[in-house]
């Protein structure tokens, strides 16, 4: 009998390192959170957002959609291909609740020139703060 329980451990132990293993080399899910290269982050500044606003109002399923809305205008010397920003809710306790990336631009922004911008949510968490969300330039691409 002591052969036995010495091959069902050494069994559960195979199977443990091996789920282990695993787990520290699966592959990581892809995150949201790329950053800026060096070169977008010392453009940042001349990618300004105004007037902007946030309404809400009821899909044509019954369903509450939030919408940002504003202008983005480029006061730098570069063509923008594109770009996207973080929206960042919170609840009332100040915790993020939800963190998506949408595009700003797309289609270009010449040096100089503003475009307006809609950025509609329909899945908001309910514990949410119902105040305008943190708006954070996470791609510039450069034509």
């Amino acid at each position: 009998m002591g052969s036995k329980s010495a091959i069902y451990i050494l069994a559960v132990m195979l199977f443990v390192g091996g789920a282990l293993a695993w787990f520290i080399n699966r592959p990581q899910p892809a995150s949201n959170a790329s950053p800026l290269t060096a070169d977008a982050k010392s453009y940042v500044r001349n990618l300004q957002l105004s007037d902007v606003s946030m309404k809400a109002t009821e899909s044509y399923v019954k369903q509450m959609v939030t919408e940002i809305e504003g202008k983005i205008t480029n006061a730098g010397n570069r063509p923008v291909k594109q770009a996207d920003v973080f929206c960042i809710f919170y609840n009332s306790y100040g915790e993020v609740i939800l963190r998506e990336r949408v595009p700003i631009v797309s289609g270009g922004l010449k040096p100089g020139e503003s475009k307006s911008f809609r950025l509609p949510f329909d899945d908001i968490p309910g514990s949410w703060n119902n105040q305008m969300p943190q708006l954070v330039i996470a791609r510039i691409e450069f034509s």
